[in-house]
């Protein structure tokens, strides 16, 4: 009974203030779509038929679908086996494993389908864009549900196998449940990333919504068809958010009982099952990191005719880290209301926030950068090309990632302890700060590593934005790419690699701090 009046409480009226902070951000994350409505209303109904129904906007929808479905699928059966084996077997060097699997998240995709086409110059096409793809976003389905596994309590299925379950049914049957709102986040995430991809889709031929967008506003200067199109991205993003949605279901899963959770006991491998395992782990490793790195050292090595200046990419290093440490920064204080708004309560206005905040994501970053150029120009002309205007861009492009991050660490903490420190005299914010803010804090730390990680990599809204003089470590490696300097560019595409290693890094090490504070933390009976 107990339990039933506190989940009424935490999924009642959300307070006025929480939703007013939420409010903010949705109205933020709509900056871009004003702009294309803006755009869209100068047209006329026909004009907007007539490319709604055009054959090649048609066949656009079609592959940027398909291209969806193809590359969340392969995510997801790549991610959950994947997270099993570095959170619940006895593979060896499991902590490795997964810093080795998160990794590629430090590589563009630009850069990922720029290296293998320089090994494989006839690689071009759909499949080739859904193998670079799955690649590069595999690690935003492995990172949640390893912590996920990490974290499900083992007694459900020591239950179901006291029940005469076997292994592989008590599992599924009781783990898996658990780990699929995070697998479901995790393929939204990808799912978004897919639709605004530009750099992959643009090197290797696939017309997708971005590089058709792309073409119409650079080539025929289009703007019309292109924000048509850029509203069906809007559209698809909206389903994707109620699909994860009702994947993700209403239940909260958080542990209620006294005492201290112990930790599972790693599945032991046998020796075929070992080989197997190391033998799909040191693929899914050659193909994501191997093959690029080799190409960019290649690359390197073989030269260029215009000489490395040392302090130009240093330079460019460090601005693209603090540019993106400032988006990161701005992406997770607006993350912050939506997230926990989704995470306690179900009401329409909360549901309706969190599908508007998600919107910033689908577009496609030309789209968002052209929105923001408009805006400054006619109501803040002194905003236009500075660092805080494309810091601005950076969170609204990638704020699903942080609101993703707050909801699932939310979602984890039960509001039981909330409801306890008011009780004792906290005021509501306070009591969030004393018990639910410091057991999410690793989780919204999460998301804004994930924040700063993409937006280190991100190129169009980048050229659009950035203030006259101000170059990145991805504006220099497109701009000498364009003109096919590839030695030359080949520094900087190293350069971004391992800088952008490093919140990977520090992603895969809080899932394994995670795993090793749940062991110290187990109690003998």
């Amino acid at each position: 009974m107990a339990a039933t009046r506190t989940r009424r409480r935490a999924t009642g009226r959300p307070p006025r203030l929480l939703i007013a902070a939420g409010a903010v951000t949705a109205v933020v994350a709509l900056i871009p779509l004003v702009y294309l409505l803006v755009r869209v209303s100068e047209a006329g109904l026909q004009r907007i038929i007539e490319v709604l129904v055009r054959p090649r906007t048609l066949e656009t929808i079609g592959t940027s679908v398909s291209l969806v479905l193809v590359v969340v699928t392969a995510c997801l059966a790549i991610g959950i086996p994947t997270a099993w084996l570095v959170a619940r077997s006895t593979l060896p060097l499991r902590g490795m494993w997964l810093v080795l699997v998160a990794l590629p998240l430090a590589i563009p995709s630009y850069v990922a389908a720029y290296a293998w086409l320089a090994q494989f110059p006839s690689m071009h096409g759909f499949w080739a864009a859904a193998l670079i793809l799955t690649l590069v976003s595999s690690p935003y389905v492995v990172l949640p549900v390893t912590a996920a596994f990490r974290s499900s309590d083992p007694a459900l299925e020591e239950v179901a196998r006291s029940l005469g379950r076997g292994p592989v049914r008590a599992f599924a049957t009781t783990t898996l449940p658990q780990a699929w709102p995070a697998a479901a986040g995790g393929a939204l995430l990808v799912a978004l990333y897919v639709l605004s991809d530009f750099g992959a889709v643009a090197l290797l031929r696939v017309d997708a919504f971005t590089r058709v967008i792309y073409a119409s506003y650079r080539a025929s200067f289009d703007r019309v068809s292109a924000a048509v199109l850029a509203l069906v991205l809007v559209g698809l993003a909206a389903l994707l958010v109620y699909a994860e949605r009702r994947v993700r279901g209403r239940t909260r899963r958080w542990r209620v009982a006294t005492g201290t959770q112990r930790a599972a006991i790693p599945v032991t491998l046998g020796a075929g099952a070992r080989l197997g395992a190391l033998a799909w782990l040191t693929g899914l490793t050659i193909l994501a990191l191997g093959v690029p790195l080799v190409s960019l050292v290649l690359r390197m090595l073989e030269g260029s005719r215009t000489p490395l200046d040392p302090l130009e990419l240093l330079t460019a290093a460090l601005t693209s880290l603090g540019v993106a440490l400032a988006g990161a920064v701005l992406a997770v204080l607006l993350a912050l209301p939506v997230g926990i708004l989704a995470a306690r309560y179900r009401t329409r206005s909360v549901r309706a926030i969190e599908t508007v905040s998600y919107t910033g994501h689908a577009l496609p970053a030309v789209v968002v950068g052209l929105s923001l150029v408009f805006l400054t120009l006619a109501v803040f002309p002194a905003a236009y090309q500075t660092i805080f205007i494309l810091a601005f861009a950076y969170a609204v492009l990638f704020l699903p990632k942080a609101i993703g991050a707050t909801r699932s660490a939310t979602a984890s903490v039960s509001p039981v302890l909330e409801q306890t420190a008011r009780t004792l005299g906290r005021g509501p914010l306070r009591a969030w700060a004393e018990t639910t803010f410091r057991l999410t804090l690793p989780g919204i730390a999460a998301g804004g590593l994930l924040v700063l990680l993409t937006a280190m990599k991100e190129l169009p809204a980048t050229l659009m934005l950035r203030p006259t003089g101000l170059d990145t470590l991805a504006t220099e490696l497109w701009s000498r790419t364009e003109i096919a300097a590839y030695g030359s560019a080949a520094p900087y595409a190293i350069a971004l690699v391992v800088l952008a290693a490093g919140p990977a890094w520090l992603l895969s090490r809080a899932m394994t701090r995670a795993d090793t504070d749940t062991s110290a933390d187990t109690v003998a009976p």
